[in-house]
């Protein structure tokens, strides 16, 4: 965690927080899922504790938004998290995933890699929507996860990916990033 500069006085600690991004891929409507969910058990999230699960169905939770991926500001008295349309550098945006997921810790040194013994301490920082999250809360997955539909485009057009709309983080200055504030429900 790195602390914003003092002209941002509201705000304390700035985030770049990439806590669940994937590999890089062309991600179109007829392209197959970059994430591989054959072969999982059924419904796993279901019958299975997080810490329980292989790293294949670890991985296959993730409904490829990139929302984790977007740089968050937390505010100092609160500790509220505000989401910004600011992606982290390594975030393809039209794939919504991390360009370089496998070496990301490397190039983005404060990217948080979210495990199941790490999960309590970041569930706060993830989206309302992420599955990691919800699972963690003992929440369903929503109809649009491609666990649930079959298909990884579904987060996409259910308008929850942050696909085609983000700001990449060397285009603004962290003393601007409160003007890009966006409402995570």
């Amino acid at each position: 965690m790195t602390t914003v500069p003092e002209r941002a006085p509201c705000w304390l600690a700035q985030m770049n927080e990439t806590i669940h991004a994937r590999s890089s891929v062309e991600s179109t409507a007829n392209e197959p899922d970059p994430i591989d969910r054959d072969g999982l058990r059924d419904r796993f999230w279901e019958r299975v504790p997080l810490e329980g699960l292989s790293q294949k169905e670890w991985e296959a939770l993730c409904d490829g938004c990139g929302r984790c991926c977007l740089n968050k500001l937390e505010d100092a008295d609160s500790g509220e998290i505000a989401y910004t349309r600011i992606a982290c550098r390594l975030l393809d945006d039209e794939a919504c995933r991390c360009s370089q997921y496998d070496i990301r810790k490397q190039l983005v040194p404060d990217c948080v890699v979210l495990t199941p013994s790490n999960i309590s301490e970041v569930a706060h920082w993830m989206p309302r929507t992420c599955a990691y999250r919800l699972i963690w809360e003992g929440k369903s997955l929503f109809d649009w996860h491609p666990l649930i539909s079959g298909t990884p485009e579904t987060v996409h057009e259910s308008g929850i990916s942050v696909r085609g709309w983000t700001v990449p983080e060397w285009e603004v200055g962290p003393e601007d990033w409160e003007e890009h504030v966006i409402n995570d429900s």
